[in-house]
């Protein structure tokens, strides 16, 4: 299928299957809020596109006091192109970064070039920053870069200590390209799922415009990690102290949810997200989940086996299971998800729910980034750019219609969409010479981002 008629095909999806969806459903937990909502109230009979919205957001608000403890591996890159002004922010980033752990808090410190360094072996901070403090200052950089033996001897030191009633996370700072043992965003993304299938997150700091971004993305994506496109050393520090305050406000782990679509309903794909479909049944989880942040699922349904003598029916069944870190106990939610249903598109369009159908235009936006990346990765600049002009302009047009009206999409979402539009446009005008390395990684960065809803 050609870029264009991709695109039109999207265009209708959003705006015509941005008639076909359901009322909102809740359920509240001990520690999490479970929404499932879909994009219309009604849907019209037959249609083979309707998305429903997950929605996860926990109740605990943030707190400094008995917040619970953290389990985390610092890995710093030390090779020779983390010379200079590199590793001296990499040094006072770190630095800022045990600042705001407490005594209680699990640390490790891994550095590595070609060869892999235990710094400091994972243990509680209690009395030890002095001593970490001082491993830190005696970073000094040369060499290659043995970035997969780096993430894994971090995984390791986290392992040491890894509890269901901790956040346990490795967290990455890397300038280079993996060129010393596996190298490929494959072989990353697969140590990312052994990581997270132990309950282990991986955030990836990508720094200057040497680094794989497709290596870093894969391997925070895979464990449910952050991942970040730093161009300059000075602001790795802040960057350093974004990155645990999301680690510190952590409220909920290990979240599992499972999605029982009704007959008639035939789960076609979860947008930005891996999942396991088998049958009527979506299987996906979510390594954590901060408090007082939502975190949305957005998934696309076929109805046009549903019953078509029906007025209304339920759509789906859905179970999230997780530990509430506040409590510390394994805890469990469901909601049911049902539907209205309607011979008519105006009725079916007028019934849109344009909170949800934001979200839904904003993965759609970023599954279009993502095919102008694969373009101009293989050569067809003019298709890359006419794959992002059109997700501009449809960006632009989506805005537009969901924030008018008395049930217009709030503002924050409105302004996630207008944020889109205009990195589109200035990608579109960035493919070429040296901008277009910027211009991927920044891309890379802001797929992730709005894939995962990552807070910074």
């Amino acid at each position: 299928m050609s870029s264009q008629r991709m695109l039109s095909s999207l265009f209708s999806m959003a705006a015509l299957c941005g008639a076909c969806i359901a009322p909102a459903a809740a359920a509240q937990a001990a520690g999490v809020e479970l929404g499932a909502e879909l994009g219309h109230t009604a849907i019209k009979k037959g249609s083979d596109r309707v998305y429903l919205r997950l929605s996860l957001k926990t109740l605990a608000a943030k707190k400094d006091s008995n917040r619970t403890p953290i389990n985390v591996a610092l890995v710093i890159d030390r090779s020779g192109s983390m010379s200079g002004d590199r590793i001296v922010a990499a040094k006072k980033g770190a630095q800022v970064a045990l600042e705001r752990l407490s005594s209680d808090d699990f640390v490790s410190l891994v550095s590595y070039n070609h060869e892999v360094d235990v710094l400091a072996e994972a243990d509680r901070l209690g009395s030890g920053r002095d001593k970490l403090d001082r491993a830190i200052e005696k970073l000094a950089a040369s060499g290659t870069t043995a970035l997969y033996a780096g993430v894994q001897e971090g995984g390791e030191q986290v392992k040491a200590h890894v509890s269901d009633l901790k956040v346990n996370r490795v967290v990455l700072l890397s300038d280079g390209l993996a060129n010393v043992g596996p190298s490929s965003p494959a072989e990353l993304a697969e140590l990312g799922r052994k990581l997270a299938a132990k309950g282990i997150s991986v955030s990836t700091i990508g720094l200057g415009l040497e680094y794989n971004e497709d290596l870093m993305q894969r391997l925070a994506a895979a464990s449910d990690g952050n991942h970040v496109f730093v161009e300059r050393p000075s602001d790795l520090a802040e960057i350093f102290d974004r990155e645990f305050g999301d680690a510190l406000s952590v409220a909920a782990r290990d979240i599992i949810i499972q999605i029982e679509c009704n007959t008639g309903f035939a789960p076609k794909r979860v947008l930005g997200r891996d999942a396991e479909i088998s049958g009527n049944r979506i299987t996906l989880k979510l390594n954590q989940l901060p408090a007082d942040t939502e975190r949305y699922v957005v998934v696309e349904l076929d109805a046009t086996a549903s019953d078509a003598a029906a007025s209304e029916g339920e759509v789906a069944n859905v179970t999230v299971d997780y530990v509430d870190l506040e409590s510390g106990t394994r805890t469990k939610s469901d909601s049911k998800v049902t539907a209205r249903f309607t011979d008519t598109s105006d009725e079916a369009e007028a019934s849109i729910n344009k909170t949800v159908m934001s979200q839904v235009t904003e993965q759609i936006a970023t599954e279009n980034s993502e095919k102008a990346v694969e373009l101009r990765d293989a050569g067809d600049i003019s298709a890359a750019r006419k794959v992002l002009e059109d997700n501009a302009l449809y960006l632009n047009k989506q805005k537009s219609a969901l924030s008018m009206g008395s049930s217009a999409a709030p503002t924050a979402s409105i302004s996630a969409l207008d944020k889109l539009e205009t990195k589109s446009r200035e990608a579109a005008e960035n493919l070429e010479g040296e901008s277009w390395d910027r211009t991927r990684k920044m891309m890379r960065h802001d797929q992730h981002k709005a894939k995962v809803q990552q807070s910074y």
